[in-house]
């Protein structure tokens, strides 16, 4: 998701973020991290002492509108390593965590990721979850920083910057498995795209209205927002006029929650409408509530209801080491693109026998493979910088009381990216 056409993404207002800083803080905490500074977090490896070490760089939002996303990042990426330095590490070395919180703030992000690149060394860096996060941090981490750098993120594709690897959905993966099921199956045919400004739903829907129109949809009007919009009346009243059966929505936080909220409260579903958005999983619950989700479709590499052994065994995991988290493991925050990155990284590092030297180990990625992931297994599509993984089409229907779970409708295995 990058800059185009748009304001800053703005900040949210200080009280709000220091209490989300507290919030933050004290999650971290508790989850054995240590504090290095404003923003900055330290998990070392409980064992390995004098070893010679893997440093990862995790560059994730800990406050800031999009820290529902960004948390449920650092839980999983803790999770994965301890994962790896229970099985000896990699290579037998082990490996240690390094934080920084991007705050939801592209601006305030470069000097914290830069802590990661001058002062703790990293070997590399994972993280952002906004394009426009990923096109702020990438030049410090890739070309003055001289570091690997994962982006775990499905995003509107066309990043094939060398040293950097995109381990989340392209729009190919996403766009062609759901849009030809809303037209074909659903039978839904009159689009609308409101957008929030910038490039990730720019490019996302100049992709996705070629695939609409081919299927022999129409794309009845397309709207980009300031991200923090706040009133979308003449919005709601363009989707009731023109007949709309489909909205495409790439809104996002802060100005998702009152779109979604009119949208919902102008009648658009109970007369038949129905609603599509990608990045839309489990973690949604945190920007909206239930009503608003239910009927929804959206297609990633991972839901909940995936009928995979290994996807069940790490959700058990996850729920056991964060018991009482609000921030759940899922596709759409960019979670399951960091484990894969993460396990990504670990079988590049093992096919160089250790050696940690950025070009060495960009070389053993452009071609790693791992069985077993989120959703799945995946690998890297060589010269290509983007992986294949299986992709889900799901909707989102009401289960027991209020809660609510995503029915998977159909499953595409080892879906090209078409990147690069």
């Amino acid at each position: 998701m990058t800059r185009s056409k748009m304001d800053d993404t703005p900040a949210a207002p200080a009280q709000p973020r220091r209490r989300g800083f507290i919030a933050g803080a004290t999650a971290l905490g508790a989850a054995g991290w240590t504090a290095g500074g404003s923003g900055s977090w330290f998990l070392p490896a409980a064992w390995g002492q004098g070893k010679k070490t893997v440093k990862m760089g995790i560059a994730t939002d800990i406050t800031g509108a999009i820290a529902p996303s960004g948390n449920s990042n650092w839980q999983v990426a803790q999770l994965a390593v301890e994962q790896i330095n229970a099985a000896g590490g990699i290579a037998g070395r082990p490996v240690e965590l390094f934080l920084e919180d991007t705050a939801s703030d592209p601006k305030a992000a470069v000097a914290n990721v830069r802590k990661l690149i001058q002062r703790d060394k990293v070997d590399v860096v994972l993280g952002g979850i906004t394009s426009a996060m990923r096109q702020a941090i990438k030049d410090p981490i890739v070309n003055r920083g001289k570091t690997l750098y994962l982006y775990p993120q499905l995003y509107e594709g066309q990043e094939c910057t060398k040293h950097l690897f995109n381990t989340g959905p392209s729009p190919a993966q996403q766009i062609d498995e759901l849009v030809p099921y809303l037209i074909k199956t659903v039978g839904k045919k009159r689009f609308a795209m409101p957008s929030a400004n910038y490039v990730w739903p720019q490019l996302l829907n100049k992709y996705a209205r070629k695939v609409i129109e081919a299927n022999g949809g129409e794309v009845v009007f397309e709207e980009y927002y300031p991200i923090d919009q706040p009133e979308y009346s003449a919005t709601i009243n363009k989707i009731r006029d023109g007949k709309v059966d489909c909205v495409f929505n790439t809104v996002i936080p802060p100005g998702l929650q009152p779109f979604m909220k009119q949208l919902f409260e102008s009648g658009y579903t109970q007369r038949g409408g129905v609603q599509a958005c990608v990045y839309f999983d489990e973690n949604s619950l945190n920007y909206v509530p239930a009503r608003e989700l239910e009927g929804v479709y959206s297609c990633l590499d991972f839901f909940h209801t995936v009928d995979d052994p290994f996807s069940k065994e790490l959700l058990a995991a996850y729920a056991k080491k964060f018991p009482n988290t609000k921030f759940q493991f899922t596709a759409g925050s960019a979670a399951t693109g960091m484990y894969r990155g993460i396990r990504l990284y670990e079988a590049a590092v093992i096919a160089t026998k250790g050696e940690l030297a950025r070009d060495a180990v960009s070389a053993a990625l452009d071609r790693a493979k791992i069985t077993k992931g989120p959703g799945g297994g995946a690998e890297m599509v060589p010269g290509k910088m983007h992986a294949k993984m299986n992709m889900y089409v799901a909707q989102c229907k009401k289960a027991d009381g209020d809660k609510l779970r995503w029915d998977i409708i159909s499953k595409a295995s080892m879906v090209d990216p078409k990147e690069c």
